[in-house]
């Protein structure tokens, strides 16, 4: 069979490696090994495979790439470039400065092609399942016999260190159970990682364990310069529909450098005169800096044409699809070109009084997934093994799975993650990086630790991902300290761009899922006690919307009670106990601190005047009170296992226990000047 690649491929191959070099160099910082050893699976993948148009990164029915060992972001950078996306040579020379379109590892919202960030080993493989994930799922409910609105496949590179992460394993695991065929993953297998061989720690048949989780798998003895058997070995995965995909490529990292093959090309820039001899064995001018040869432009170009051919054809298509399925379209164009939520949605949000029952907020939460899922098919995810417990399955979701099993399809909305929360949030980013999608994860608020990796990532990417966490707190009982949540919200609350919501009653839980479902460039962290709430006096959505407001007030206040979720209606009835000896009390409810936090200066001020002494009552780390109040109530122990109402009474969360500690505020304070908390203004 007559090899498909040119002379020009090899010098596009060996014109990636010294780029990456140069790019590595210029900064004195980064990592030029991985980049130069895959470089050859880069330009195969571009000029060869992904279909994209780098004049139109967003093209929605794009193949997506991930580049799991995000280290290596100089080999996507340098390929971005060269294929005709916005990036520059001079955008290669800013490498790792600040500001640049080319960070130190590759970022969703800086850089045009970077499907997500990476850079957290693991991460990027467990995204290239969600995008998977996505596209099946898509394809499942736009699809028709005639039209292929979805039929892209997803492609990602990883190295020896993302496959020793857990992240990876268990999306792995899920990936071979979904059967997912639209995903073909190269493994860099140069044996090499920071403390040197991975004999040293990694020494098991990689293969055999994806064989075994239910991938196809290959190897490519030779991917340094056998580009034929590489280009099959993809070919060969594109053919396999029912399972993914792991090549196995054996390369030598850092090939061409005197320093190849060992650790001490992974992390630090060749040095000039290194460069010089890598230059010179590929023939290059060794006094030439970032420099490409036009015929390699030239084909890279005509691949760049090819995708932007393929767009106008999907897009010719479309208009097809349009007049013969005005519905479907109708809702494809909602999602990715409006990118509205349904109408009127929110009309479905219950409201509730306080002659309701008191109802645990994660089953108040079960009868709101069940009033607005229906009508906003966009909204689809799972627990981790715990949807009797998370409340989140609704009637009409449906099971998503691969047809072959008989209870589900691509087509249905519920997600069975198994005891999988680290990989449930990753994958989760992938479903929301995909676009179209509103994805959740849910299990108990504790366990959101084990995801935290990913959480976080959903933060830093400005992803719309909702954390739906129940067994929030102590309440949770007997399970001990193992499953309650202490430290775990003021964790969350210091995460950046995180809103997290504590809601007390139905009608604050209703405004969570409607502010979680409003803010699109966030994830949200929704927090759901295990008990039952009573229906609070006072509380609405539109107030809850504020992230904190006056829920019962008194005139001449002589002190502020503040809580969040289970503890608001403690404070309510500890206020009522201080009235009944002249002790007048505000009752602030605070669902969330970030939002109040946005809230203008002057209703800030309005719910949390200075002058009046506040407590603050949450059955977790006092840790992040102390910007709002001047003496936090709460537990900096671990929590303990027994019956809920010991526990409470134990750790002084009882209104007997709080109005004993609130009279000794008040008593202070009447000889005492109140601080001013500056930081709140």
């Amino acid at each position: 069979m007559p090899s498909v690649f040119s002379a020009t491929d090899i010098e596009a191959v060996n014109t990636i490696r010294c780029l990456a070099a140069d790019t590595v160099q210029g900064a004195n910082s980064g990592h030029p090994g991985a980049p130069m050893g895959c470089a050859p699976m880069a330009h195969i993948l571009y000029s060869k495979f992904i279909n994209g148009n780098p004049k139109n990164p967003d093209w929605i029915n794009r193949d997506r790439f991930v580049l799991s060992n995000g280290h290596a972001c100089a080999l996507q950078y340098v390929t971005l470039h060269l294929m005709g996306y916005d990036i520059t040579i001079d955008d290669l020379k800013k490498f790792r400065q600040l500001h640049s379109k080319t960070p130190g590892h590759p970022e969703r919202m800086e850089t045009p092609g970077i499907e997500v960030t990476t850079g957290p080993l693991g991460q990027g493989i467990a995204n290239a399942v969600g995008l998977a994930m996505a596209e099946k799922h898509l394809a499942a409910t736009f699809n028709t016999n005639d039209f292929k609105v979805f039929d892209n496949t997803v492609y990602c590179i990883t190295g020896d260190g993302c496959l020793q992460e857990g992240v990876a394993s268990e999306a792995s695991s899920l990936a071979g159970h979904m059967k997912l065929g639209n995903l073909i993953v190269l493994y860099d297998a140069n044996k090499i990682q920071i403390d040197g061989s991975t004999d040293l720690a990694f020494t098991e048949d990689v293969l055999a364990r994806y064989e075994s989780y239910g991938w196809h798998t290959q190897t490519v003895e030779n991917g340094d310069s056998d580009f034929d058997s590489l280009y099959k070995a993809i070919a060969d995965a594109k053919l396999v529909t029912d399972k993914p995909s792991l090549i196995k490529v054996h390369t030598t990292i850092g090939f061409g450098s005197a320093k190849q093959g060992t650790e001490k090309v992974h992390g630090a820039p060749l040095g000039d005169a290194d460069i010089a001899n890598v230059k010179t064995l590929f023939h290059f001018d060794p006094s030439l800096k970032y420099h490409v040869g036009q015929n390699v432009y030239d084909l890279y170009k005509a691949t760049a044409d090819a995708g932007s051919q393929k767009e106008a054809e999907w897009n010719q298509m479309m208009l097809k699809y349009q007049q013969a399925h005005p519905d479907l379209y109708s809702e494809f164009d909602r999602r990715f070109n409006k990118k509205e939520l349904p109408t009127d949605w929110v009309k479905n949000l219950p409201t509730f009084s306080p002659s309701d029952a008191p109802v645990a907020t994660r089953k108040l939460s079960e009868g709101i997934i069940n009033a607005i899922a229906p009508n906003m098919p966009e909204f689809l995810g799972g627990s981790a093994d715990l949807t009797g417990s998370n409340l989140t399955y609704w009637k009409t979701a449906g099971e998503f799975q691969h047809p072959s099993y008989d209870f589900g399809d691509y087509s249905g909305r519920y997600i069975r993650y198994g005891v999988r929360e680290h990989a449930m949030a990753a994958i989760s980013n992938g479903l929301a990086a995909y676009g179209g999608l509103v994805p959740f994860a849910s299990t108990f608020l504790n366990f959101i630790s084990y995801a935290v990796g990913a959480s976080r990532l959903s933060a830093l990417q400005q992803l719309q991902v909702i954390y739906i966490m129940t067994h929030d707190s102590i309440g949770l009982g007997e399970d001990g300290p193992t499953h309650q949540p202490i430290e775990t919200l003021s964790m969350l609350r210091a995460t950046p761009n995180t809103v997290v919501l504590r809601p007390a009653d139905g009608n604050e839980t209703s405004a969570s899922y409607l502010s979680a479902l409003s803010y699109k460039d966030r994830p949200s962290v929704i927090c759901l006690t295990r008990q039952n709430l009573p229906q609070l006096q006072g509380s609405s959505i539109e107030s809850a919307l504020k992230g904190g407001y006056v829920l019962q007030d008194v005139p001449n206040p002589d002190l502020i009670l503040i809580g969040t979720g289970s503890e608001v209606s403690i404070c309510v009835d500890t206020a009522k106990v201080l009235s009944s000896e002249g002790i007048n009390c505000r009752v602030v409810s605070m669902p969330s601190f970030e939002i109040f936090d946005e809230q203008p200066e002057e209703y800030r001020k309005q719910v949390l005047p200075n002058g009046i002494p506040r407590i603050s009552v949450e059955a977790m780390s006092t840790s992040s009170w102390y910007k709002y109040a001047h003496h936090p109530i709460g537990i900096d122990t671990f929590g303990a296992s027994g019956k809920i109402d010991d526990l409470y009474n134990y750790f002084g969360l009882t209104p007997s226990k709080i109005a004993e500690k609130a009279r000794s505020v008040v008593q202070f304070y009447k000889t005492n000047p109140v601080p001013v908390i500056e930081k709140l203004w």
